[in-house]
């Protein structure tokens, strides 16, 4: 399975400091992604600001998120991360911010009729979806 570059994930959470490989990536998620990351990749994903505030609220918890000052958690970066690669594949593979997001909030027949965003939330699930994205990319019968 390809991978979406570290800078194109970088790209959907508007990072001033562009990885240029995983494993510079891994390090920023490492250390904590700035609470910017997870709120551009949440513009980026949602069509309200209802969906909005849900999203992110169920990454990092409202009262949570409050108390943060700049940086989110190791664990909270993750599931940033995570939602960023997912969505940055799904733009890869529609090549339209609009078809990437409605494919993300549209129930799925291959995942059981749950919304790829909704999957993704484990790491298992985010695999399953880019596996899926890449399936349609190259016409392989999903």
């Amino acid at each position: 399975m390809i991978l979406v570059s570290p800078d194109k994930i970088a790209a959907v959470m508007s990072l001033t400091a562009v990885p240029h490989s995983f494993a510079e990536l891994d390090e920023l998620v490492a250390h904590g992604l700035p609470k910017s990351a997870l709120k551009a990749s949440v513009e980026r994903i949602c069509r309200s600001s209802e969906e909005r505030r849900l999203l992110l609220h169920r990454i990092v918890p409202e009262a949570t998120y409050k108390r943060r000052r700049e940086r989110l958690t190791a664990e909270e970066s993750e599931r940033a991360e995570r939602l960023a690669r997912v969505y940055a594949t799904a733009q890869y593979v529609w090549d339209s911010e609009d078809d990437a997001r409605a494919f993300l909030n549209t129930p799925h027949a291959m995942l059981r009729g749950e919304t790829p965003l909704d999957v993704s939330f484990t790491e298992l699930g985010a695999r399953r979806v880019e596996e899926l994205l890449w399936r349609l990319y190259y016409g392989i019968a999903a």
